[in-house]
């Protein structure tokens, strides 16, 4: 028997070199039959081509047919497109279904306190609506016919009212200190407000205007007939979302689903709560004070203090300009109550009302609400933070610890 070892000519450098699979599965068949294996090198067979690609190299073998890569990617753009415009399309519907999901969540809060006191779901949906309609009925009783003879009091009342400012002693440290500029930036103003064709202008004609108060009223029925059936099936929805996840994940995704409907909840029912104390106190400090359009200034107090963070700071010196034009006195007594407020607000009332809303840095607010309200308006501006505050809470418990775990 012939010694196959790597005597047979071979040097230490290639006795080595560790063979092949093929090479040693040759080597064994050839000592089994007793052949002496020649001193050869063996190699792996060339890769049989396939006629498909390597990986890594599809998109530069797609340049071999320019035909239909220029077709794919022209199809693809012109998917796209038509996708934006669906969207840009449906955007008042998706708007209409986002503010109703908001509200839906807002309410969720109170259906739930109705149930832990031993009273079932849909019975509770019955009370809060039906409350809500109560409510919402006796405001606009209340404030719309005061509210439309304010508004019509104030254009009739303009001519006297800024004579009165300009005999003030406000408007006379105006003309010593800027001249006599202000006088005619005021006759201005007068004359831009009493003219009719301005006043449709802004409003965007009265054909217009009368569209868009329609489109208003038809855009909040169906937003509350929305919010009711959200509120109704709102535990099903929470399930369902929750089942997207991976099984092994749900409890978690449930548990995260949870804190964060019941923290928007908690943080809009706030929000309304705490622009209503605002919408009273302006509206008392008006009416105490002798200010004028107290009704007017309580429904713009509401308005502006849904705005999360500076809402109060702008109805601030909004409500105190405007009481400039009645005498340094009242606006000063007002700037000085209404301040006060503000503090007892920021360090008694919303502690106490945002307690179960999940905590956002003031720089984060500011910029979710600018973003918000340059997307959506106001109701961008009051679901900004809420959505925020839902980022934050999916990256402090999903991302951070994925990324501690990586070692």
């Amino acid at each position: 028997m012939t010694d196959a070892s790597p005597a047979l000519g071979a040097t230490a450098a290639e006795a080595a070199e560790p063979l092949s699979a093929g090479a040693r599965a040759g080597t064994d068949a050839a000592i089994a039959e007793g052949v002496v294996v020649p001193d050869t090198v063996v190699t792996d067979p060339a890769p049989v081509f396939t006629g498909e690609a390597p990986a890594g190299k599809t998109f530069w073998a797609n340049l071999n047919s320019p035909f239909r890569l220029g077709l794919v990617l022209t199809l693809g753009a012109l998917v796209a497109v038509a996708l934006g415009l669906a969207f840009w399309n449906l955007s008042t519907i998706i708007i209409y279904v986002v503010f109703a999901l908001f509200a839906a969540l807002g309410l969720d809060p109170v259906v739930r306190w109705f149930g832990r006191h031993h009273v079932s779901r849909p019975w509770a949906i019955v009370i809060v609506y039906t409350a809500f309609a109560l409510v919402l009925a006796g405001v606009l009783l209340l404030v719309v016919p005061a509210l439309a003879k304010q508004i019509s009091q104030f254009f009739s009342d303009l001519p006297q009212t800024v004579n009165d400012f300009q005999s003030s002693d406000f408007y006379g440290w105006l003309s010593d200190t800027f001249g006599s500029q202000v006088g005619a930036i005021t006759e201005q103003v007068e004359k831009f407000l009493l003219n009719p064709a301005n006043i449709a202008a802004i409003g965007g004609g009265v054909v217009n205007f009368a569209i868009n108060v329609g489109t208003t009223i038809s855009g909040l029925i169906i937003v509350l007939v929305l919010s009711l059936y959200f509120l109704a099936g709102l535990p099903a929805m929470k399930v369902a979302f929750n089942r997207f996840a991976p099984a092994r994940n749900r409890p978690k995704a449930a548990a995260m689903t949870e804190q964060i409907t019941d923290s928007i909840g908690a943080y809009l029912m706030g929000m309304v709560v705490l622009a209503f104390c605002n919408s009273v106190v302006a509206f008392l400090l008006h009416l105490f004070l002798g200010l004028p359009f107290p009704a007017l200034m309580g429904v713009l107090a509401f308005l502006i203090t849904l705005i999360p963070l500076i809402g109060s700071v702008l109805y601030w010196l909004t409500a105190t300009t405007l009481a400039l034009f009645t005498g340094w006195l009242p606006a000063l007594i007002f700037a000085a109550i209404y301040l006060v407020y503000m503090q007892l607000e920021a360090y008694v009332l919303t502690p106490k009302v945002m307690n179960k809303a999940i905590s956002v840095p003031g720089a984060l607010v500011v910029i979710g609400a600018m973003v918000g309200g340059t997307l959506l308006g106001l109701l961008g501006a009051l679901v900004a933070i809420p959505v925020t505050a839902s980022i934050l809470l999916i990256i402090k418990q999903v991302f951070i610890p994925k990324q501690d775990a990586k070692l």
